[in-house]
């Protein structure tokens, strides 16, 4: 049924993937579906923002950041899991849903964590957004 999963996860936030994550995996091993770990970086290289930023600011970021999700698939996604790690640039929900568009996958696994207004306390302002905004299937993991 699902080929391809997309796990969107904040590294800096574990609640954006402690139980989205062993959904996902088992989702993986159900189907033989390959596994998209998708990681958000604020879009620096935008004229307001970026003047604020020394010049190879947004390659430094976009290294570490690579860095550190290849760790944590290291340490997270089991070795019988096909996995690829991506990152991608701007607003999360946005760019959670090109990285799906582009990666062509069939289901977005993502967690519903943050509490700030109704809408958040039922799915989590990003959570909202991809699912109001794609065509691709979205499982909230609570």
């Amino acid at each position: 049924m699902y080929s391809k999963i997309l796990l969107p996860v904040d590294l800096n936030e574990e609640a954006s993937w402690d139980k989205a994550l062993p959904t996902a995996l088992a989702l993986c091993r159900s189907f033989g579906a390959s596994l998209h770990v998708v990681t958000v970086l604020p879009d620096y290289r935008m004229p307001l923002v970026g003047a604020y930023f020394p010049a190879d600011f947004a390659e430094k970021a976009h290294q570490a950041v690579s860095d550190a999700q290849h760790a944590f698939i290291k340490d997270h996604v089991p070795e019988d899991i096909t996995v690829q790690s991506v990152i991608v640039d701007g607003s999360p929900w946005e760019a959670i849903i090109k990285a799906a568009k582009k990666l062509e996958v069939d289901l977005i696994v993502m967690a519903s964590h943050n509490k700030r207004k109704f809408a958040d306390y039922v799915l989590g302002p990003n959570a909202e957004h991809v699912v109001h905004h794609t065509k691709i299937s979205v499982m909230i993991v609570r």
